[in-house]
């Protein structure tokens, strides 16, 4: 499991004063108001910032952080992706993961062969769909719904599908 988990990513910079506009990478953007510090993953190097001020414009979010007083400050942040540690990450509910922990799972049919390996996530509003790759890479969507994901098991690596007939054909 990843220990840093990515919440967003700065694009730019929004005013002289060294705010910068950054798009959520998680399900609720209104959890940026709630954490007090981030990290900035600066190619592999990660360095804490202490939040100073959150707020919301169209789409985005605009961040300021302790210590970037300046455009020229903002600027060198832009690119990067912000990260929280896991200790400070969303408590999920129950039966729920964080898409980075299941990517890279191995999914098995119900009689236990393999289908292929998850390589992503999409997420419809409705269902999330799972986006897996067989051994002649093509892709097998699978609807991550309750009655079709039957395990997840991250310790062992894997998932357990029941297919929904005709979904392979």
């Amino acid at each position: 499991m990843l220990e840093y988990l990515i919440v967003g990513q700065l694009i730019n910079t929004h005013g002289v004063k060294g705010e910068l506009k950054a798009t959520s990478q998680t399900d609720d953007p209104q959890r940026f108001k709630k954490l007090k510090w981030v990290y900035i993953d600066k190619n592999g190097s990660l360095e804490k910032y202490d939040i100073n001020g959150v707020k919301f414009f169209k789409q985005f979010i605009i961040i300021k952080f302790q210590g970037v007083d300046s455009i020229e400050e903002a600027e060198k942040l832009k690119g990067f992706y912000i990260k929280v540690d896991r200790a400070n990450a969303v408590k999920l509910p129950e039966n729920s993961f964080f898409i980075s922990d299941i990517i890279g799972l191995k999914v098995y049919d119900e009689n236990n062969q393999l289908l292929g390996e998850l390589k992503d996530v999409i997420q419809t509003g409705s269902n999330d769909v799972y986006v897996v790759r067989d051994s002649d890479s093509k892709e097998i969507l699978i609807p991550a719904l309750k009655s079709v994901v039957k395990e997840v098991s991250i310790e062992e690596g894997k998932i357990s599908v029941i297919l929904p007939k005709g979904l392979l054909d």
